[in-house]
């Protein structure tokens, strides 16, 4: 930014504002909802409402999340997405409350993740789509709750094993990322299909209802099995300049539309 020239100049959000965006959902949780708003800096003021469940950023300016962020002693929610973070204050491991943190679409890098993520143990839900990882902290395998993890349009060319074979691990998505060989990526979505309960009985034992279904069922996993092998997919980012430029070029009118009254 050149000398004397400020950065854009961003809604002020005072206390009375902030008192106006809570919002009560439909399970009774309070959400103080601060997303589209333009703001460009973190609004201090709304640590005074540290009782609140939820709280939504998405969408805004923003480029720095306070160490402070932490006195959200209650918070089970937090949006962060579409702005302009490129790192987590070391601070964010003691919201241990957190069951969902969105942090995708915006400027993190690998050293932006503190090793102290790996504190949010009751975190079912974790977003880092969207960014400028080049990597996987191998710590967050310690995250044992997590559902749902998003590393989508990254620099990533491998995932920690630490990663995908999570316990309660129901979704990884990885696409759009550089790996090596298009079949890496696939192994590291199979490694998460797993069964919770196995009953095997012969055939003798099935009524014919059942036995017929039974074999339908596997002539269709036999044919998605002979599709796979016999055609496989081609590489995605054959037309791409890099992994990330079709992400990159809509994110920047995605915030256009968001952020405009």
């Amino acid at each position: 930014m050149a000398k004397g020239r400020k950065g854009p100049k961003g809604k002020k959000i005072t206390l009375n504002v902030a008192k106006n965006c809570i919002k009560i959902t439909f399970d009774g949780r309070k959400r103080l909802d601060l997303s589209k708003m333009g703001i460009t800096n973190f609004p201090k003021c709304i640590l005074r409402l540290n009782d609140v469940d939820e709280l939504d950023l998405s969408r805004n300016l923003i480029r720095k999340i306070p160490e402070s962020i932490s006195k959200f002693q209650n918070l089970r929610w937090l949006d962060l997405h579409s702005n302009y973070i490129d790192k987590l204050p070391e601070s964010i491991s003691q919201m241990t409350t957190l069951l969902y943190l969105n942090v995708s679409n915006n400027r993190l890098t690998t050293n932006g993740l503190p090793v102290e993520l790996n504190q949010l143990k009751n975190t079912r839900t974790l977003n880092l789509g969207l960014n400028h990882l080049d990597s996987v902290p191998t710590t967050l395998g310690a995250l044992k709750e997590l559902h749902e993890v998003g590393l989508h349009d990254n620099l990533l060319t491998s995932i920690p094993k630490s990663i995908s074979k999570l316990p309660k691990l129901k979704k990884l998505n990885t696409k759009r990322n550089p790996f090596p060989k298009v079949e890496e990526s696939d192994t590291f979505i199979d490694t998460i299909r797993r069964l919770d309960k196995l009953y095997l009985v012969e055939e003798k034992d099935l009524c014919s209802n059942c036995l017929k279904k039974c074999q339908q069922a596997r002539d269709k996993l036999n044919k998605i099995k002979t599709m796979t092998t016999t055609a496989p997919r081609k590489a995605i980012f054959s037309n791409l300049v890099s992994p990330n430029s079709m992400a990159k070029d809509s994110q920047e009118d995605w915030r256009i539309r968001s952020t405009s009254p």
